[in-house]
């Protein structure tokens, strides 16, 4: 497979956060030809369900950008142990309205970071959850639990060396489940 779009969906809005610094650096790890394209969901409002017959322009965005893209990589922060709010409003959004659900058979990468020594275990296990309803094939494993703390990533923003050939490990067995589902 060459000339892939990969969507990445953040779930943080924080400025320094670390799973937008785990996307950047996935970016970079990809084989030849395939391109993750961060997908934005800041400006989503929030779902309402009178709101299907009308979406609005960014949701309208939200769902075009899944559709065209040949799986998804949700890289996610815990909150509360769960997942943020502002993933869970943009799943919703692309989701809706009923039968017309764009993450349905895009295959699904799970991953995120937290300075807990557990990583994002939580809120990747709810999240799970929702993508199985949302007929997402999801890849079981390698698991990816990132504990944020010194040499994640290195000066240069990448994967630091301690942890580069797991992190490069989860995204071959990503490519090889887009692959396997295409």
């Amino acid at each position: 497979m060459s000339n892939v779009s990969i969507a990445v969906v953040v779930g943080s809005l924080r400025k320094d956060s670390f799973n937008w610094q785990l996307a950047e650096a996935l970016t970079k790890m990809a084989p030849p030809g395939w391109q993750l394209k961060r997908v934005r969901i800041d400006d989503l409002p929030l779902y309402d369900q009178d709101d299907d017959a009308q979406q609005s322009e960014p949701v309208q965005r939200l769902k075009a950008e899944i559709s065209a893209a040949s799986g998804v990589i949700f890289v996610t922060p815990e909150y509360n142990r769960s997942i943020p709010g502002v993933l869970k409003n943009a799943i919703d959004h692309a989701s809706r309205p009923y039968g017309k659900n764009a993450w349905a058979g895009k295959p699904a990468g799970v991953l995120g970071v937290s300075v807990g020594a557990i990583g994002t275990a939580m809120a990747q296990q709810h999240l799970r959850n929702v993508l199985a309803y949302l007929n997402m094939p999801t890849l079981g494993q390698p698991e990816m639990f990132l504990q944020a703390k010194e040499g994640l990533f290195d000066p240069d923003g990448q994967i630091g060396q301690a942890s580069r050939a797991f992190v490069q490990g989860w995204m071959d067995a990503y490519v090889a489940w887009v692959k396997r589902h295409a």
